[in-house]
This record gives C-alpha cells, structure tokens and sequence, in this order.
C-alpha cells in the first residue's frame, strides 16, 4: 500500500493533547508515557500548537530554562502546518521534508484527529519519497 491515506494512518490514534499551560514537565512526562515524540496543544478543542521532543531539547534544555516553570506556550510551535485526513502520507512527508520537522498534526475543519510522523512512513513510501526527491535533486540541478 505504497499511497495509504493519512485517515487510514491515524485510524486508531488517540491524538495525545495538552493545554498551553501545562508545564514542559508535565507534557514531557505525558508524551512519556503515551511514548510518543510530540504532542498536540488545544485550546477549546482547536490546534494551537506543537511541542516535541526536539522543543524540549532545543528551547527548553540547551538553553538552560527550568522544565518545572517553563510553560507549552512558551517553547511550543505555535500555529503548526497541518494536513486533512483525506490527503495520502506522502503529501504529509514532501510538507515534513520541505519543513524539516518529523510530526505534523491532522486537522479537520481546525480540530485536531491525529499526528502522522516520518515513523509512519517506513516501508514503500519511503522507497518512493526518496526516488522522488532524487528526481526534483536532478531536475534542480538540470536548472
């Protein structure tokens, strides 16, 4: 199934979310325990954030700011690009690779469903991702 639809990915996710106060402890200790590498910030039940494991590496620890005080909405991206359900994981990876970022939310009508990271997708889009990227390398560079 080398075109499977983000829908079908997220199929049996519960999105794990976070409100913009909680405290980059508390999300990190949350995304522990779901063991996953990002989280989703809502607030009234619409996306108004991200916040992964690179935040928690890059703004919160390498600058030396206190993950007990420190809150989601100060180091969380805030107003992430976002994929709808219906479109396949490889629109989703060309954004990711074009973005530099691993996990992008899902979103239906602003209401978050899932998270679709590069994890999903080892196997044949993978395959095909690359073959497509060294396609647009050498037409780049045909230019």
């Amino acid at each position: 199934m080398p075109h499977r639809s983000i829908a079908h990915i997220i199929s049996q996710q519960t999105p794990v979310t976070a409100t913009a106060d909680l405290t980059v402890r508390e999300a990190c200790q949350r995304m522990a325990a779901a063991r996953v590498g990002a989280l989703l910030v809502v607030e009234h039940g619409f996306l108004t954030g991200i916040f992964t494991e690179r935040d928690a590496l890059n703004r919160v620890l390498a600058p030396g700011l206190d993950p007990e005080h420190t809150l989601l909405s100060e180091v969380m991206t805030a107003n992430p690009r976002a994929v709808p359900p219906e479109k396949p994981l490889s629109y989703a990876l060309h954004l990711m690779h074009i973005g530099g970022y691993r996990h992008m939310p899902v979103v239906q009508a602003g209401r978050p469903l899932g998270m679709v990271s590069v994890r999903d997708a080892l196997g044949a889009e993978i395959c095909d991702f690359e073959r497509d990227l060294e396609s647009l390398e050498k037409i780049a560079t045909a230019l």
